[in-house]
This record gives structure tokens, C-alpha cells and sequence, in this order.
């Protein structure tokens, strides 16, 4: 399996990479100051380390969308580039949670990085509440939206959503919950299910997703259903009873998660996240810089089941001190 260097780019959280038609990766993260959305090109994947970084948004100083853009997502759906992000309008907190709610932004031209970007706005769901890390998928002709929120019925901070979209900025049925925080590594810190994920391999879609708290207790969970299931059917899905992808101190990676996924130019899946390489956190973790993209290759054992293996070391030193706080 191919190997990479770890990490792949410093300080750039909720990590996102986009495999496009035209054969090059598209690469758009939490940036640390959360303020701007920037695309990086690059027709390899170690490449985009790299890559000059393109801002195509920058947050307004006042509204709704003004304050913390967190864990931003590139696709492209219906011939048009659409991004996906968080915001929140003051980085105040409200009954213990921030007041994100979620974006969308749309370019219909065929370069993200010059073509212009249009603000389609919030992306309505039933619940007026803290929602975030919305992706989208594809299967048997229906669009899908994926993404976490909390519900004030349901104690913590957010479970994972899914609902069928009329357009890529709009839902077009209920919303059904597929997965609450409720294990014993999903409430450590935090009760969370958050930055969900989607991957097919065989005869089954899986979904990863993160939970507890972002510091060393961040681990990735999953779910999956048969391909040829009803996907808004909760009692389609199964969800692992252990963590998928968890801290590794002996290799001092710490937090792994937020991930997505894509493919290398062998063909093979890789797994995409961010993890920090210490745990001596000052303040709240949200605002240490230092969560880095990550990337890694990994395998499917004989029942179809994905093997993210561990956290590989860090095996190139990094360009940037170590800032907290």
C-alpha cells in the first residue's frame, strides 16, 4: 500500500478531498482562524501540500454567517461546484453550544478556483438548532444530505441526520436519524456523532462518522447497510460497537477524525482526516491550530468491512511551532 508523509498538510482541520472528472484533487478544510474558504489543485495527492491555496468566500463581518466557518466540503452535483460549510453569527454559546447552522455556496463554472461563487444561503432542516458538517452522496439516482445536529428531545451535542435533496441546496423529504450518541466512546467530553462520511465497496455503503470530545478522545465510528436496502430506513443501518479508528500514543497521534474519503492515483481508497501529535491542550481544543491533515491508505478485509489500521507516526518534521490557546 502506498504510503504518505504524515502529516500531509499542517494546521488544516476537517479535511476534505474532492477526486474530480478532470482527473485532479480538490482539497478545502477548516482553516484556523475560521474566516475563509480555500481550494487547493493538484494533480497528485501529495501534491496538494504543496499547492497555492485559492480563496473563493470570505466570512461578513456581521450576520449570520460571520463568525466560526467550520469544516467546509467541495462536490460536484448537477454539473455545478458546490460547496457546504458551517456558521455561526458571533462565537457565542448558547445553552453549552455554539449557533452554527448550514451553508451553501455554488459555482457554475467549470473552475472552483476562478469561476465565480454564488451564496444560495442556509440549508432549511425541521429543527431550528446547532447543525454542522453536512456532506452529500449519490446512490441509485436519489441525492442524499448527510449531516449532524442536535435535537433538544435528545441529550448531547448532535446525531447524524439523512434526508433525500430536491437540489443541492434544498431537502426534499424528512429528515430520519440514523445514529445518536449513546456508547461509552461516543460521550467522553462530549456526547457527539458528528462529521459523517460515505464510501461504498462491494455490496454495502458505509458511513464513518467522529464522536466524543476533539481532543485525544476524537475517534471515528461506523455504520453501514446493504446497497440494495432502503437508506431512509434507520433499521437499515448497523452501527459497530467499537471505534474504527482511534488515538495511538505510542505513535503520538492523538484525535484522529473528521474524515472523508478518496482515491490515490493506484486506484486504492484512502482514508482522509486530522489528528494532532500531542494532548497537552491549553484552553478549548477547538482553538489550537494544530489538528493536521492526514492521509492514509487502507484495506477491506474478507467480509467487506473497511480496516483503517492505526495512525501511522509523523515521519517529516513540521514547518510550524507548536501554538495553543
Amino acid at each position: 500500500m502506498s504510503n504518505y508523509p504524515n502529516p500531509l498538510i499542517e494546521q488544516r482541520a476537517d479535511p476534505h478531498i474532492w477526486l474530480h472528472s478532470d482527473a485532479n484533487y480538490y482539497f478545502i478544510a477548516s482553516v484556523p482562524e475560521y474566516d475563509r474558504l480555500e481550494i487547493r489543485r493538484s494533480p497528485t495527492l501529495t501534491g496538494l501540500a504543496s499547492a497555492p491555496a485559492t480563496v473563493v468566500w470570505h466570512k461578513p463581518e456581521t450576520g449570520p454567517m460571520s463568525a466560526l466557518i467550520w469544516a467546509p466540503e467541495l462536490h460536484f452535483i448537477d454539473g455545478k461546484w458546490v460547496i457546504y460549510y458551517a456558521a455561526a453569527p458571533s462565537q457565542e454559546i448558547v445553552d453549552g453550544l455554539f449557533q452554527h447552522r448550514m451553508y451553501a455556496l455554488v459555482c457554475e463554472e467549470a473552475d472552483p478556483l476562478t469561476g465565480k461563487w454564488q451564496e444560495k444561503g442556509r440549508i432549511q432542516t425541521p429543527i431550528d438548532s446547532f447543525s454542522l458538517d453536512a456532506t452529500h452522496f449519490e446512490h441509485q439516482g436519489k441525492s442524499y444530505y448527510l449531516w449532524a445536529q442536535k435535537d433538544p428531545a435528545i441529550r448531547g451535542n448532535s446525531n447524524l441526520y439523512l434526508a433525500e435533496m430536491e437540489n443541492p441546496w434544498t431537502l426534499k423529504s424528512p429528515p430520519v436519524m440514523l445514529t445518536k450518541p449513546e456508547l461509552d466512546w461516543e460521550i467522553i467530553g462530549f456526547w457527539v456523532n458528528e462529521g459523517p462520511a460515505v464510501i461504498t465497496h462491494g455490496d454495502k455503503i458505509f458511513i464513518t462518522y467522529s464522536a466524543s470530545a476533539t481532543d485525544e478522545n476524537y475517534c471515528i465510528g461506523l455504520l453501514w447497510a446493504d446497497l440494495s436496502s432502503n437508506l431512509m430506513d434507520p433499521e437499515s443501518w448497523h452501527k459497530s460497537q467499537h471505534p474504527v479508528f482511534t488515538t495511538q500514543a505510542q505513535n503520538k497521534q492523538f484525535g484522529p477524525g473528521h474524515n472523508s474519503f478518496t482515491r490515490n492515483e493506484q486506484g486504492e481508497d484512502v482514508l482522509v482526516y486530522h489528528a494532532r501529535n500531542y494532548t497537552e491542550i491549553e484552553g478549548d481544543p477547538l482553538y489550537d491550530p494544530n489538528r493536521h491533515t492526514r492521509i492514509k491508505a487502507f484495506r477491506w478485509d474478507d467480509n467487506g468491512m473497511p480496516d483503517f489500521g492505526e495512525p501511522v507516526a509523523d515521519n517529516r518534521p513540521l514547518t510550524l511551532q507548536k501554538q495553543r490557546g
